[in-house]
């Protein structure tokens, strides 16, 4: 097959302190209170400086490698942060790379983020054409393909309504339709079918099959290994800016799951606390202790959190969260539901368990959010995305995304009962 996209020693790093208050008049001031070693004059009390880093460096990405072919489906998957929307940016050439090279064969349509090259004062229907001739098409190939996508997009009766008044649903769908039909050889798509609605999701992810089926090429970034699954066929793992794994899509996801002090196990930098209460580590483990990151369904997932209180407490809470694709779906360990837990405590290291019945939940990933502090002060600190774990199911069949093609979160505890008429004989 044709190398579509080849990318030698690709690296981006930012240098941080370098961006302003976003104002001259503003940054002026700020500059002049440094110069005269004042504090920041912008800050509100309490408030630390989290801006004074000149001179540090940030690598976002750090000597990638890889080549695509004509025809693949890459999954690109990673946490927060890992450099997965950088790598697309740099590739659609919204932002430059620090060093290394790209070679690109083919047109390359990006869908980065909702109404991605979008003008918010002009219709629709102008931005169709907006972004047609952005990517090299003629007038006549988008008047083709018009119809088509305002059908896929389900926007007909606004199409020449400035999409400054489309709501985000709306916006997402139109670009997306754009992205996907106007024959681009290369697709960069980056997590936006999360704004959908769950019958969009689905008909966006059928569209990007026949997209690869009809022989183009689609980089796909997401936090949903279903999707993942369904889509891809073959995937790199980032971590930290580098590549952890490349090749096949089902070994791809296992080498993120997989990753003990990636999914299962987080412990905190911080060596300074300017609170009394604050969070050491947490960690996702089975009934045995063990860190772990998938489990059957129906089995207990424990999530596993050390604190520390620096002096006794009268009044302390923790708030643990568990998201699907974006979706709260439940907080727990509130002083308002478990105040004899938490109401009271005195100075020192704590341990808490909290053991989740995953039997009314679905297949697929879920992270874990936790946050706490104390009333009626404010939050202390909060993280988001932390761990995860990803239920499955043991008899293979769902486990292999015909789970997350099904509508909902939740698998409900319901009865079934079958009554068979009798026939006159």
């Amino acid at each position: 097959m044709t190398t579509v996209i080849s990318i030698e020693n690709l690296s981006k790093t930012y240098h941080l302190g370098q961006i302003g208050t976003g104002t001259f008049s503003r940054d002026l001031e700020v500059w002049w209170a440094k110069m005269r070693g004042n504090p920041n004059p912008l800050l509100r009390i309490g408030e630390k400086d989290r801006g004074n880093h000149a001179g540090e460096q940030l690598w976002a990405l750090r000597d990638v490698s890889f080549t695509v072919k004509q025809g693949e489906v890459l999954g690109i998957i990673g946490r927060n942060g890992a450099g997965k929307s950088t790598l697309l940016k740099i590739l659609s050439r919204v932002t430059a790379p620090t060093s290394g090279r790209i070679k690109v064969n083919g047109r390359i349509a990006s869908l980065l983020e909702v109404g991605t090259g979008f003008h918010p004062e002009l219709t629709g229907r102008e931005n169709v054409y907006l972004n047609g001739s952005l990517m090299g098409m003629h007038q006549q190939e988008i008047k083709r393909k018009f119809d088509e996508i305002i059908n896929f997009a389900e926007v007909e009766k606004f199409i020449d309504t400035p999409v400054k008044r489309y709501s985000s649903g709306m916006y997402v769908r139109l670009a997306f339709a754009v992205a996907a039909h106007l024959e681009p050889e290369i697709l960069v798509v980056d997590e936006v079918l999360a704004v959908g609605d769950v019958m969009f999701q689905k008909k966006c992810l059928g569209k990007l099959g026949d997209v690869a089926k009809e022989g183009r090429t689609v980089l796909f970034v997401s936090h949903d290994m279903g999707a993942v699954r369904r889509l891809c066929t073959a995937g790199i793992v980032l971590n930290n800016g580098k590549i952890e794994y490349r090749g096949g899509v089902e070994e791809a996801i296992e080498s993120y799951l997989s990753k003990n002090d990636e999914r299962n196990v987080w412990i905190s930098k911080d060596t300074k606390h300017s609170h009394p209460f604050y969070f050491n580590s947490a960690r996702v483990i089975n009934d045995n202790g063990e860190e772990i990151s998938r489990f059957p369904l129906g089995s207990t997932v424990n999530i596993e959190l050390q604190t520390t209180t620096s002096r006794s407490l009268s009044s302390s809470h923790i708030h643990v969260m568990a998201t699907y694709k974006g979706t709260p779906l439940f907080r727990t360990f509130d002083t308002d539901e478990h105040p004899e837990l938490l109401e009271s405590r005195p100075a020192g290291s704590h341990k808490f368990l909290l053991s989740i019945d995953t039997n009314i939940l679905k297949s697929g990933l879920y992270n874990i959010t936790i946050d706490l502090g104390t009333r009626p002060a404010p939050i202390f600190e909060k993280y988001t995305d932390i761990v995860s774990f990803e239920l499955f199911d043991p008899e293979g069949d769902f486990d292999r995304g015909w789970s997350d093609q099904r509508h909902g979160i939740i698998r409900a505890p319901v009865k079934w009962e079958i009554s068979i008429p009798e026939i006159a004989g």
